[in-house]
């Protein structure tokens, strides 16, 4: 009897749902459209069960390319309105449509001139009459056999919700990429799919000094930028050496440099006569799973990235794949 009852409330979710894609036409449309010319971003309101709903469809938005936030109406009330600025759109979420604290917000929403897209099942309601656009989510019936929990509704309002931002990531043309760039603290081998370029050091963060550098200077350099390795370069950018960490402290051994207390000529040798020449390089085009395993392979930690020519492009460490900034562990 449990499985035929809990078959049952499927059934019912997915005819509300069913319900719902058939009432679409030109509103929802035009909610996309409002949506996709909004300058700034899509605010999110509802209390209840339709907040939770509305909490889920933000995060959504969010992680496929549409700015957003959750308002509660209460808070918002009690000062997070200031949150709000004009140019942002507000999708209210009210099954009835007469929800006494959504409504008292709108009204200053209006004051505003902020615009409202309304995702409610009575198109008749105060809600509807406030928005500029709405969206009907009426079902059928609820799966709840008093009628009274918000069952099927809040389902139907879901799956619309995200039939919302899946065309807006279609209209944005949201890439695979784009979504792994908004899901940095996810499983290692999809951090891995993204290509070098995306996640390499560039600019002024990379390493890097001329080849008629001091070994001093190279020192400094070491130092300021903190990665371990200082690439050394020509003429257009053009790569010509690598200096590490352990290049530095295998040359003071060989060189017996404190025994002898040569420490003032050393620091004054060029950085080509200590560097090591034709480092390790890999394209940015490459993926990061490529650079891991070629890390892996030379039991090395650094990496350049190079163009044409062996031209510099940037640096990629490895803890920018496995360990910090941008792909780092969620513990």
């Amino acid at each position: 009897m449990t499985v035929e009852q809990a078959q049952e409330v499927l059934t019912v979710e997915a005819e509300g749902i069913t319900a719902v894609r058939d009432a679409l036409g030109e509103e929802f449309v035009r909610a996309v459209d409002l949506i996709m010319d909004c300058p700034s971003r899509l605010v999110i309101s509802g209390i209840g069960k339709s907040g939770l709903v509305g909490q889920k469809i933000s995060a959504t938005l969010n992680s496929t390319g549409t700015p957003s936030f959750f308002l509660h109406p209460v808070e918002a009330m009690h000062g997070d309105l200031g949150m709000v600025s004009a140019t942002d759109i507000v999708l209210a979420i009210s099954y009835s449509g007469e929800t006494s604290e959504l409504n008292l917000l709108l009204e200053s929403l209006k004051n505003r001139s902020v615009q409202i897209i309304a995702m409610t099942g009575n198109d008749k309601s105060t809600l509807a009459r406030y928005a500029a656009v709405t969206l009907n989510v009426a079902v059928p019936r609820e799966a709840c056999p008093l009628g009274l929990a918000p069952t099927t509704s809040t389902t139907a309002t879901l799956a619309l919700g995200d039939a919302l931002a899946v065309s807006l990531l279609r209209r944005k043309r949201f890439r695979e990429e784009d979504f792994r760039r908004n899901h940095p603290g996810g499983s290692l081998g999809e951090r891995l799919k993204v290509a070098v370029q995306e996640v390499m050091l560039t600019g002024d963060k990379v390493p890097q000094i001329r080849k008629e550098a001091t070994l001093e200077q190279a020192v400094a350099e070491l130092n300021k930028k903190n990665i371990g390795a200082v690439l050394v370069v020509e003429d257009s950018n053009k790569l010509c050496g690598i200096l590490t960490d352990g290049d530095l402290r295998r040359h003071l051994l060989e060189e017996k440099w404190l025994e002898k207390g040569s420490g003032a000529a050393e620091s004054r040798k060029h950085i080509s006569d200590v560097m090591t020449r034709h480092p390790v390089t890999i394209s940015g085009e490459l993926m990061a799973a490529d650079a891991l395993s070629l890390m892996q392979s030379k039991d090395i930690t650094v990496l350049a990235v190079v163009g044409e020519e062996n031209s510099v492009q940037g640096l990629l460490h490895l803890h920018d794949l496995l360990g910090k900034g941008e792909f780092r562990f969620l513990i």
